[in-house]
């Protein structure tokens, strides 16, 4: 297995660009009103990787010369991509994020959610002030895909009777779509061609397919993502490692697991019942399989431009985010 770049080794070839982001991405959201802009400095201070704007600096890098529109669309993403964290906080009445209290534990969900709905807001407005409307479609689509693969979540939740096909397409809405909108917007921003923005955008599709793939692992003790064991059976979410455990065992042993998801997902000894079930199914191995299987299309789709420090690093940064330990 090829060794892993550092993040500090994938942000080299855009580390000025990625430093004067954050000065442009500071100054967007300052606030004349002085508890929103309270918050927008706590929301900066405490951002988490970025991985969205290395995906944007790095798609735009390896399409053509990253410009002013460059970081519009970074700028863009990291609101849309804020403003849905901070509302799955409060659906989801999380009192943590990256360690820290969430905006809602400090704030109330009110505060939250009208944060929440600014950050859209700016982030949409932000496109038409530069008349950048192909950012404005391609971000706008992304944020209808998210919601729509949120809700057939729930709905799937219900009933359990999802399919692996189905699970793709809740992954590919709700997590793969903002990942393939910050690759295809690094494109659109520098002028790339329509074939390149589209090849970006599947490239993207496929990176957050195999990031998702790789959180559903963290699930069942594969690192440490800070998540407790088990969380995800307690929420019924159909991870692949549970549906392919459900799916090749006899209807017996299926029935009884879907059971406890469904009626005793509070129980820490039935949970751990279930998760022991799947460590011991096939459904690690096969999961694992399937993240490389999306990892190994997403490398495949960055050999087909041309050769540079910023297209090693995009795939560094492919390797990178599905093979994290957290």
């Amino acid at each position: 297995m090829k060794t892993l770049m550092s993040l500090n080794q994938i942000k080299a070839p855009i580390a000025e660009e990625l430093k004067t982001f954050e000065g442009v991405f500071e100054e967007e959201l300052r606030s004349q009103v002085s508890l929103l802009d309270t918050i927008m400095r706590f929301v900066v201070k405490r951002k988490g990787k970025q991985v969205r704007p290395l995906f944007i600096f790095l798609s735009a890098k390896i399409c053509g010369e990253i410009g002013e529109m460059s970081y519009h669309a970074a700028s863009l993403i990291e609101m849309l991509h804020t403003a849905s964290l901070i509302h799955d906080d409060v659906v989801d009445d999380s009192m943590q994020r990256r360690g820290f209290f969430s905006l809602n534990a400090l704030w109330g969900n009110k505060v939250a959610v009208l944060i929440g709905d600014y950050m859209l807001a700016k982030g949409l407005l932000l496109s038409l002030k530069n008349e950048a409307y192909n950012l404005l479609q391609i971000s706008s689509n992304a944020i209808k895909e998210m919601s729509e693969g949120e809700l057939l979540q729930i709905e799937k939740a219900r009933r359990l009777d999802i399919k692996e096909e189905v699970y793709y397409e809740i992954i590919r809405k709700k997590t793969a779509s903002l990942i393939a909108a910050a690759c295809a917007l690094g494109a659109a921003s520098v002028g790339a061609t329509e074939e390149e923005v589209e090849r970006m955008h599947l490239l993207g599709e496929k990176i957050g397919i195999a990031f998702q793939i790789r959180d559903d692992l963290f699930d069942f003790g594969d690192g440490d993502a800070g998540k407790p064991q088990g969380n995800d059976i307690q929420e019924k979410k159909m991870t692949l490692p549970l549906i392919h455990a459900l799916n090749t065992t006899d209807k017996k042993t299926r029935n009884y697991m879907v059971n406890i998801i469904k009626n005793e997902n509070t129980n820490p000894k039935k949970i751990q019942e279930v998760t022991d079930f799947v460590l011991q199914s096939p459904g690690i191995a096969y999961t694992r399989q399937k993240m490389y299987d999306y990892q190994e299309e997403a490398i495949a789709l960055i050999r087909a431009f041309p050769a540079s420090e910023a297209r090693d690093a995009l795939e560094g940064l492919v390797r990178f985010v599905t093979e994290r330990k957290k």
